[in-house]
């Protein structure tokens, strides 16, 4: 089967998305991949969403943040966007999601807005409402470890533990 000419090729666009979770976190390429399709289809319907036809390309995840290249077709950034707006949780898991960027190859997507991952948290121990817990900090953000969860905090918010 001929390959089609250039000029008639679907034409498409990667969204550079970063994710993050709570630290004990887990997330696979494969429900990823689900949470996207939902939400697409729960908000631009099934022919929307055809027309978007958004597809994971690249997906890291590992200690609660990650990141991965969405490819969609060029024209429907915007609605593709407001998908990935709507995805609220994978596998159980609350999940933040935020597109860093949106570039025409593959290639730029990585250079300009992936490979900067801020790395495994360091974990510590703080004090957090009068009670020593365990911390996981990350761009100084804080996530304490609690009987109900996890709780976001900021440096601020936590007193210094004195050894």
């Amino acid at each position: 089967m001929k390959h089609l000419p250039k000029h008639l090729r679907p034409r498409w666009r990667y969204l550079a998305v970063g994710l993050e979770a709570w630290p004990d976190a887990d997330c696979s390429r494969g429900a990823f991949q689900r949470a996207v399709w939902y939400a697409a289809g729960n908000l631009l319907g099934d022919a929307g969403s055809a027309d978007a036809d958004l597809r994971v390309l690249q997906f890291s995840f590992a200690g609660g943040t990650g990141e991965a290249i969405v490819r969609v077709r060029r024209g429907e950034v915007g609605p593709a966007r407001a998908a990935l707006a709507c995805v609220s949780e994978v596998e159980g898991h609350p999940i933040g999601l935020r597109v860093r960027g949106v570039s025409g190859t593959i290639r730029a997507c990585e250079e300009r807005y992936l490979g900067r991952r801020t790395g495994v948290p360091a974990e510590r121990r703080v004090v957090f409402e009068n009670d020593r817990r365990c911390g996981y900090v990350r761009d100084g953000n804080v996530d304490v470890s609690g009987p109900a969860g996890f709780t976001g905090a900021t440096e601020l918010d936590l007193e210094s533990e004195s050894t």
